[in-house]
């Protein structure tokens, strides 16, 4: 197959990308490298700054055209994913739908489904709009209703998925939300990893153990990692000689997983109930993940017995509970970090993903060949 991924935030795309491309398809990725973290892409979309620059992007896609025709399928990272306004995006979306086989648009992020379900259902105890019965008044939260709430990008991301052939789904949350809206074409895939080792990258000596903490400065509240780190530095002056904190802030992609190596537990996402993609990668390396790990998504997985991260309620007081639980029990630390990658590997691997895409594109093409 001939296959056109567009745009990625997280390296989904391109570790999905090397597998179909282990599985013998022709891929094309396109993206801007999603900002500081420099992701790898074979066609460059990324906007420049100073005057003009819509104008200037706009050309540039215009001009790329003819590199997007012919694909059997192609699948975008989201609705919103040209980089323009939504008013302009109608026509590279219409573009890609006449001029290639089959449109697969994911649900892998915000989009005006998220807001509306999270605004409107109330699916989750906890997440991005509200906790509990209370509204979340954090400026990302916001700047997401703001965004799509009775607005142009709300009615374009709504076209959009009423229009594509599939939408896969790689989180439990993301699932759970369309399945009120798209039941028939949604469609869980886990999200793809890439393991290098077997065992982890570092293992703990039962002395200090080195937690590690990822600020992106943008979304620390959205995401709870203020909180996170608050709870981490209480910990940490509490047990000053049982532990290190390691903290990075907005940093390249390589950069980052370069700097979480040496370390034993990771903080992240701390109103999800799904690992992320980051957690998925330190979990990978045999770190342990502080975070999103509720029994839905366990249950939506199948996974009875292996359940190595250490789930947290969305307060201050339950992030301290259970950093403090791994201080005081060192013992339990290499066998979490073992179980970490035996998760990764029996849920995630980047190969094992491929054939699951590979097998919803065939599926798709072999229903218009009925037709």
């Amino acid at each position: 197959m001939r296959i056109l991924l567009f745009e990625d935030y997280s390296t989904l795309h391109t570790l999905l990308a090397k597998g179909l491309r282990e599985l013998g398809h022709q891929v094309t990725l396109v993206g801007n490298g999603n900002m500081f973290h420099d992701l790898p892409r074979d066609i460059d979309i990324r906007r420049s700054d100073g005057p003009f620059s819509g104008i200037r992007h706009m050309a540039r896609m215009l001009s790329l055209l003819p590199r997007f025709t012919g694909y059997d399928i192609v699948q975008l990272i989201n609705p919103d994913c040209f980089g323009l306004k939504a008013e302009r995006e109608y026509f590279f979306y219409d573009f890609l739908r006449r001029h290639n086989r089959k449109m697969v648009v994911g649900a892998f992020g915000c989009d005006w489904y998220w807001v509306d379900d999270g605004l409107h259902h109330k699916t989750f105890r906890y997440g991005d709009f509200y906790i509990g019965n209370q509204m979340r008044n954090d400026a990302a939260a916001q700047q997401f209703i703001h965004e799509y709430v009775n607005t142009a990008k709300g009615d374009y991301c709504r076209y959009v998925m009423e229009d594509a052939d599939r939408i896969p789904t790689c989180l439990y949350e993301y699932q759970a939300c369309y399945a009120h809206y798209f039941p028939e074409k949604s469609e869980y895939i886990p999200l793809p990893i890439e393991i290098e080792n077997d065992t982890p990258t570092h293992l703990f000596d039962g002395k200090r153990l080195r937690f590690f903490i990822g600020i992106d400065k943008a979304r620390s509240q959205y995401k709870g990692t203020d909180i996170m780190l608050s709870a981490l530095e209480h910990i940490a002056a509490k047990h000053p000689d049982s532990c290190d904190i390691i903290k990075v802030e907005n940093l390249p992609y390589a950069d980052y997983q370069q700097s979480m190596n040496s370390s034993d537990v990771m903080l992240d996402q701390l109103y999800s109930y799904t690992p992320s993609m980051n957690s998925l990668l330190a979990m990978s390396k045999g770190i342990i993940v502080v975070g999103g790990g509720e029994p839905e998504q366990y249950d939506l997985i199948h996974e009875t017995s292996l359940r190595p991260i250490i789930n947290v309620e969305p307060t201050y007081e339950s992030v301290c509970a259970q950093l403090e639980w791994l201080i005081t029990h060192p013992q339990k630390i290499n066998q979490l970090k073992g179980d970490s990658i035996s998760y990764v590997k029996k849920h995630h691997d980047y190969k094992q993903i491929a054939l699951s895409y590979e097998a919803m594109y065939q599926s798709l093409l072999q229903q218009s060949e009925r037709r």
